[in-house]
């Protein structure tokens, strides 16, 4: 079992660590300093079917992270083979060993790949979304570029 105790304090040493090596597409903020547990990620992708969007979750990461997975909710409406429209987000891929002792660059990065080669239709928790796109790939890219408009700007 991971114990988190050192995120429960002030900002620490591994937070630095995590913003200085954050992908270039994603951005954290702690809305409160003393919660390092408790974060916002903004992905902004720069390709694929997503690009141009900015898309927003926010995430709790349990003390007993690895065998009880992260709390993630999207927050901005997508339209996402692993996302629900309602912001439910397929996590499977955050349950295994973290990095960093935190399981903080493990989200991130989990994350930002559900944008790039973590994107799955093959398995989706969005099964309407999948289909969509097995269906009219075109039409599933209209889709989500007006969701992009309305929604992740």
């Amino acid at each position: 079992m991971l114990m988190l105790d050192g995120l429960k304090g002030p900002r620490t040493s591994k937070v630095a660590e995590l913003e200085a090596n954050l992908p270039c597409t994603c951005k954290v903020h702690f809305p409160d300093p003393n919660k390092l547990h408790c974060f916002q990620l903004t992905v902004s992708p720069d390709k694929g079917y997503y690009q141009g969007g900015n898309f927003q979750f926010e995430t709790e990461v349990p003390d007993a992270y690895n065998v009880v997975p992260p709390k993630v909710k999207c927050l901005t409406k997508i339209w996402h083979p692993s996302i629900t429209e309602t912001g439910e987000i397929c996590l499977s891929l955050l349950r295994e060993h973290s990095i960093d002792g935190t399981g903080l660059k493990d989200i991130v990065w989990g994350l930002n790949s559900l944008f790039t080669d973590l994107l799955d239709f093959d398995d989706p928790l969005n099964i309407e979304a999948a289909e969509h796109h097995l269906r009219d790939k075109e039409d599933f890219r209209n889709k989500e570029e007006d969701y992009i408009k309305r929604y992740a700007r």
